[in-house]
């Protein structure tokens, strides 16, 4: 699991996630599933239909900690109750059915429950989420269409299939979902939607400045803290706009991504969206210089151009922070990182006033580059200001988004 997507956080504590597996050849890719979620920290059980059972078997998944493990309403050697059609509604939090078929989309969509997993997902409280997994004919069909826009517009969350060849050999949009996909909407479905309604903007990774047609100038920046604040936000129900500089992690498809190479397109693209949105997050490790090409900057500079050495002048890049900060509306909050080799607390103080910003972030270089944890130092503009050492950047980011919220 990417370090970004790696949500263990303490609002999983004591959550159960039910998981519905139908007949598919995907079905095995279920099994991936219940190790990740029970890696972030939540209970799972599981349903199989009597499909599903012809391609993986109950005791699979009761082998990876699944429990209990459904099969049929009324076999006392699988259910533990007598109400297995009902219990899943009442202890478990969120419900994903992954892979989904055609035949029990037709089912929840109908509300016929002649099965047991669609028992429970009629039983359900919340909205289930769907990933379905079919050959793209099924998929493509008007009934099946249908079916899954009726089942939207009662606030089911579809996680749409992905294209490719599918097990049979036909080529289309059917095969299940990138598992990451899949895996983060089962999150949303659990985490708290105190950011619902609002726009976030979060930029995130290095820049690169080019010099001629082969070099550039840049850092070590992954983007990887930026990628925690996106899908953290996203989780919670914010809608997030990512400006996203080369190399930066992958991003579920319900984030918007701007992708951009430079620190003036970066701050073109923040410029674009910015005034849309309630919050702004600006992790992005920018170039604060861009070196001066030569005269034909299209062209490699061979050695041969200078044989006894030559200097590069570098040009100051616009401050994308205290530009956009300085820019906006009072009712806009803007977080900011600063990475720094020495004097961190008091270059965070100091960034908190030179850049009009609500809250910084700020960690030594040994601290954050590169590295699976954050030990950071945190200010708010009230005078707040806290330590956290050794933690997991996707619980930096979490932490950082519920402060922001609290201001």
């Amino acid at each position: 699991m990417d370090a970004h997507l790696a949500f263990r956080t303490e609002g999983w504590k004591g959550k159960r996630l039910h998981l519905g597996v139908c007949g598919s050849v995907a079905a095995y890719r279920a099994l991936d599933l219940v190790r990740q979620w029970q890696d972030a920290g939540l209970s799972v059980s599981a349903t199989l239909t009597p499909a599903a059972q012809k391609f993986v078997t109950p005791l699979t998944f009761a082998a990876l900690g699944a429990s209990p493990v459904y099969t049929a309403p009324f076999d006392d050697a699988q259910a533990p109750t007598p109400f297995a059609h009902l219990e899943p509604g009442q202890v478990a939090q969120a419900l994903v059915i992954a892979p989904a078929s055609a035949a029990t989309i037709a089912r929840l969509a109908q509300g016929q429950a002649d099965e047991l997993l669609a028992c429970q997902a009629l039983a359900f409280r919340g909205t289930p989420v769907i990933a379905p997994a079919m050959n793209p004919a099924m998929w493509s069909h008007p009934a099946t269409q249908a079916n899954i826009g009726l089942l939207r517009s009662r606030g089911c969350a579809v996680v749409e299939p992905g294209c490719g060849r599918t097990a049979c050999g036909d080529e289309g949009q059917g095969r299940l979902a990138d598992l990451r996909e899949i895996y983060l909407a089962g999150l949303r479905a659990l985490a708290p939607q105190d950011m619902a309604g609002t726009r976030v903007m979060v930029t995130l990774g290095p820049t690169r400045e080019h010099w001629d047609g082969l070099r550039f100038w840049t850092n070590p920046s992954t983007g990887t803290m930026g990628a925690a604040v996106a899908v953290a936000a996203w989780l919670r129900g914010a809608r997030v706009e990512a400006v996203c500089g080369p190399g930066t992690p992958w991003l579920p498809a319900g984030i918007t991504r701007h992708n951009v190479v430079s620190a003036r397109q970066m701050l073109e693209a923040a410029s674009s969206v910015w005034p849309l949105c309630d919050a702004g997050v600006f992790t992005a490790a920018v170039a604060d210089f861009s070196p001066v090409p030569p005269a034909d900057a299209a062209r490699k500079f061979k050695k041969s151009d200078a044989p006894d050495g030559f200097d590069v002048h570098f040009a100051p890049n616009p401050d994308i922070l205290k530009t956009l900060a300085t820019s906006r509306r009072p009712d806009q909050k803007v977080a900011g990182f600063a990475a720094e080799s020495q004097g961190l607390e008091d270059s965070v103080r100091g960034k908190l006033v030179s850049k009009k910003a609500d809250l910084v972030v700020g960690n030594l270089l040994q601290d954050g580059f590169g590295t699976a944890d954050n030990t950071v130092f945190v200010a708010d503009a009230s005078g707040r200001e806290e330590r956290w050492t050794r933690l997991s950047k996707t619980d930096v980011a979490w932490r950082l988004l519920s402060w922001l919220l609290s201001r």
